[in-house]
């Protein structure tokens, strides 16, 4: 039936009761003009008003093709994007894809894929890859973050660096002229469970594993001022791995004191994790300093690395002052009230650290047992000369040991520059040259005999026995370097001979009773040396005390 036929009886049966005579008749008179049954009348009127859908049924669904081929194609299109994306987002375009698999096709776990020629268009497959969350947006999404927060104070102090907005100073303390002015960078340590923050300082060229030592020293010790407590060895520091984490010397350190090491992981490669997520406390500090406390320098900059130090504390004690991020208590009070129960571990003094920052080098020694490092000259054993030996040189002292063959020397102090001429100088003849003498001695001595010669052949054999294996005592280091002890009694007699000045066979049997009393009371350099002295010279002590 026309539409219009069905609006106007509708119009006519709206302004009639629903169960009255002349509404039946209408519809039978209706029914019997057009030639149709009333049940079929009324049928046509029910769906006259209805709403219909302004979408088309097969909405969502390719008709190119079915489903499932589609999903495939747009599949594959999205691995090939996420094959060739670089470092810079860069990736083939839809087009590209589609004009690949049409031209040369492409291997994958579904087989061998080439599209006909104008079976794809750029539209169609952008609109699937976007409803199958198919785009790379949809994709590359980061992984969760796990947040981690330590159960006691200084169980793991989260370590970085970062540039200060101030850049640079206008009087720092100290420079090299050649390399222009050095850039100002903000060193900070944040306790991971409280929150606490020491931050300083310091003019640097680059992220160089001595500064990051001596201000973790100070970051460790206990500080001058009584409202400052925040000290003592971490277990674990957590920083990223720049160059001061790769740094050996670095390392050796916190192994020495007994710190780990964590590396935060980098970036993944296939987008899938970012880096630093986990380093959220160090950089929420280095953001608040930066805002509330760097800002004020543009009305009164520092002159020196010295003087924003100072004013830097202050701050810090507001900063630590505040309150905890989920506690009622300020960040001090809980680094104060959740220490474990072996308390703080104290910092070593500052001779052990700097004995500790020794970084191994390997180095040629000149024939004169001189060797130079940084411009400064050291003159080592005479045994070393021209030998191929392993420097241990600290970054915050002036001594040097050396290494060779599993044994070490030293220490050794710089010394003044070449002899002076007419002024001749003899090396102390060494072992290997005593050694030699005595070889050349028994080489002009030895002489051949008749082989049937019985008295000849014992002799020989004499000879080989008493040329054997010499009995040789293991390198015991009780400490790295060997400053603090004696490896050895043996190491201590050798040392009592050099200081006495004559081979200790040559001493009466009551010394030599009185050194090995000594030695195996304690091996300790600085007590058997000083008992050693107290015991050969005590009227010299006497006469130095007047």
């Amino acid at each position: 039936m026309a539409q219009e036929v069905l609006i106007d009886l509708h119009r006519r049966l709206e302004g009639l009761p629903a169960r009255c005579k002349e509404r039946r008749d209408v519809v039978e008179q209706a029914a019997q003009l057009y030639g149709v049954s009333e049940s079929t009348l009324y049928r046509y009127l029910r769906t006259l008003y209805q709403p219909k859908p302004v979408r088309r049924s097969d909405l969502g669904k390719p008709r190119i093709m079915a489903s499932g081929q589609m999903e495939r194609y747009c599949e594959i299109i999205a691995a090939l994007k996420i094959r060739t994306l670089n470092k810079n987002g860069r990736h083939i375009s839809t087009l590209g894809a589609i004009q690949l698999l049409e031209t040369s096709g492409i291997d994958s776990d579904y087989g061998f894929i080439k599209l006909t020629p104008g079976q794809l268009n750029k539209a169609t497959v952008n609109r699937y890859l976007q409803q199958w969350n198919f785009t790379l947006k949809s994709v590359l999404k980061d992984s969760p973050a796990v947040r981690f927060q330590a159960k006691h104070s200084n169980d793991c102090w989260q370590f970085d660096l970062s540039p200060s907005d101030l850049k640079h100073l206008q009087e720092p303390i100290w420079y090299d002229k050649q390399r222009g002015r050095p850039l100002l960078m903000l060193y900070s340590v944040v306790d991971d469970r409280s929150g606490a923050c020491y931050q300083e300082y310091r003019n640097v060229y680059g992220e160089d594993a001595a500064s990051a030592l001596l201000f973790l020293f100070n970051a460790m010790t206990a500080k001058a001022d009584p409202e400052f407590p925040f000290r003592g060895l971490p277990d674990m520091i957590y920083m990223d791995n720049g160059p001061i984490a790769k740094s050996r010397v670095f390392r050796n350190v916190m192994a020495y004191l007994g710190i780990e090491i964590k590396i935060h992981e980098p970036a993944s490669k296939t987008n899938r994790r970012k880096t630093a997520r986990s380093k959220g406390k160090v950089e929420r500090a280095f953001r608040t300093v930066k805002e509330c406390h760097e800002v004020l320098y543009h009305l009164r900059e520092p002159k020196n690395e010295e003087d924003a130090n100072n004013k830097l504390l202050e701050y810090l004690k507001q900063y630590n002052d505040h309150r905890h991020r989920h506690e009622e208590h300020s960040r001090m009070e809980d680094w104060q009230q959740n220490l474990s129960a072996k308390g703080i571990r104290e910092m070593c003094s500052w001779e052990r650290f700097c004995a500790f920052a020794r970084e191994p080098e390997q180095r040629t020694v000149g024939v004169d047992a001189r060797i130079p490092v940084d411009g400064t000259v050291y003159e080592i054993h005479p045994d070393l000369a021209a030998e191929r030996v392993v420097l241990w040189w600290g970054l915050f002292d002036d001594e040097l040991f050396v290494e060779h063959e599993s044994q070490r020397y030293g220490p050794y102090y710089p010394v003044s520059g070449p002899v002076p001429l007419y002024r001749y100088r003899k090396f102390k003849k060494t072992r290997a040259e005593k050694t030699l003498d005595k070889l050349e001695a028994l080489a002009k001595s030895l002489a051949l005999r008749d082989e049937g010669d019985p008295e000849g052949q014992r002799i020989i054999k004499d000879m080989m026995k008493t040329v054997g294996v010499l009995p040789v005592t293991p390198f015991v280091d009780p400490d790295p370097f060997n400053e603090l002890t004696f490896p050895s009694i043996l190491k201590g007699k050798v040392a009592i001979a050099a200081y006495l000045g004559k081979p200790l066979a040559l001493l009466p049997q009551a010394d030599k009773d009185v050194i090995d009393a000594i030695l195996d009371e304690t091996l300790d350099k600085t007590v058997v040396m000083a008992r050693v002295k107290d015991y050969f010279y005590p009227k010299e002590d006497s006469n130095h005390a007047t």
